[in-house]
């Protein structure tokens, strides 16, 4: 049983020895430095006071890293940054017309043009989200402040675009439940499945869709719980509907069937999903078993790995991101004394925030792992 009937989160650094004190000021200073720190910070705003991050390594705006900074803000009660990211994306990123219209652009210059026309489903679920959980926080507004409508909206084009003569495709495969890569692409990324987030979709989207999404909860845990490796529990970028690795080469280049960079997500949704639900399919056993793989020398985690464990000679790009993603993942360890959970959420308490042109996509996931392990990543 979670939190959502329960009201209790667990605080894995209380677990672990730290006093309140200390976790109070870690996450101050996380959130700091991310947000209004000169050098390092994430966030900015422009000359209109509407807010937007960065990829400082792409040096765009993505709707990922909006999304999770609404989400953020959310969680933190700071309004008026949650205001300013959403009126940024919803200003220079949303599409009133053409194939994707009702979707966000993935990628905007930080001048607002847009440098795709295409979504990424990541950000719809994570805006759809942030935006009921502000909605409960604070109260609807007016206009794109109505926070819970524009929920709603977004959800709905995630699944009904295309019918009725609506142009373009829907995020989600109707037929078996499973969130798409991309809109009409026939096949998944596991660290898209947020099963924690579709439950309470299925409580608070329109009325109509919500059988689907209560179904696609129980579909998502069963689909992490195949694509994640049976031994070493690693999962891929990309992967079919069945679970298995994306062997192939994509147009836009590359192969994704390995254990990289959107993968490190995963166990951080598990267990995520762990505290607020509880509910198994079979997927709250992964974060362990990737713990355990990755074992007793923090080295393991500097170098990308096929998922059945095999080390390729390919520095990780995200390291911070990845141990965060593992420290968060121990939320699903039931045994508050196990040893490797504590371990991992040791080393991750111990890891400064990341500094450079590549701090983007590992501070957010450092964030959301300050946020779930002190018990502050919760249901509004």
């Amino acid at each position: 049983m979670g939190a959502f009937e329960t009201g209790k989160y667990r605080n894995l650094f209380a677990e672990i020895g730290k006093s309140q004190e200390e976790i109070d000021r870690k996450l101050d200073e996380a959130f700091k430095t991310f947000f209004y720190d000169e050098n390092e910070r994430i966030y900015h705003e422009n000359e209109e006071g509407f807010g937007y991050l960065v990829d400082t390594g792409n040096n765009d705006a993505r709707t990922e890293g909006m999304s999770y900074g609404m989400m953020m803000c959310v969680q933190r009660d700071m309004k008026k940054e949650f205001d300013a990211i959403w009126g940024w994306a919803h200003k220079y990123m949303y599409m009133t017309e053409g194939h994707n219209e009702g979707y966000f652009a993935w990628s905007c210059g930080l001048d607002g043009k847009k440098n795709a026309n295409g979504p990424a489903p990541d950000g719809e679920e994570f805006f759809a989200m942030a935006l009921f959980f502000a909605s409960h926080r604070w109260g609807d507004g007016e206009g794109i402040y109505e926070y819970s409508a524009w929920a709603k909206q977004i959800l709905k084009a995630c699944l009904h675009k295309g019918e009725n003569g609506r142009p373009g495709a829907p995020m989600w495969n109707r037929d078996n439940g499973q969130i798409l890569f991309v809109p009409g692409i026939g096949f998944t990324d596991p660290s898209y499945h947020l099963p924690h987030f579709y439950e309470l979709f299925a409580l608070w989207a329109d009325e109509e869709d919500r059988e689907f999404w209560k179904r696609a909860a129980s579909e998502s845990r069963k689909f992490l719980a195949k694509t994640c490796h049976p031994e070493t529990g690693l999962n891929p970028e990309y992967a079919h509907f069945d679970g298995s690795p994306m062997a192939e080469k994509l147009p836009w280049g590359g192969e994704h069937g390995d254990f990289y960079s959107d993968a490190y997500r995963t166990p951080a949704n598990i267990g995520l999903d762990a505290v607020w639900f509880g509910d198994d399919e079979g997927q709250l056993s992964v974060p362990l078993r990737m713990m355990d793989f990755f074992g007793t020398d923090l080295e393991a985690v500097r170098c990308v790995y096929k998922v059945d464990g095999t080390a390729l000679e390919q520095p990780v790009l995200h390291p911070l991101g990845l141990l965060a993603g593992l420290a968060q993942g121990a939320l699903a360890v039931g045994d508050a004394e196990s040893e490797t959970a504590k371990r991992f959420v040791e080393w991750f308490w111990n890891q400064p925030m990341r500094k450079g042109v590549r701090r983007y996509y590992d501070n957010c996931l450092y964030l959301f792992a300050v946020l779930a392990l002190s018990g502050n990543y919760r249901i509004w």
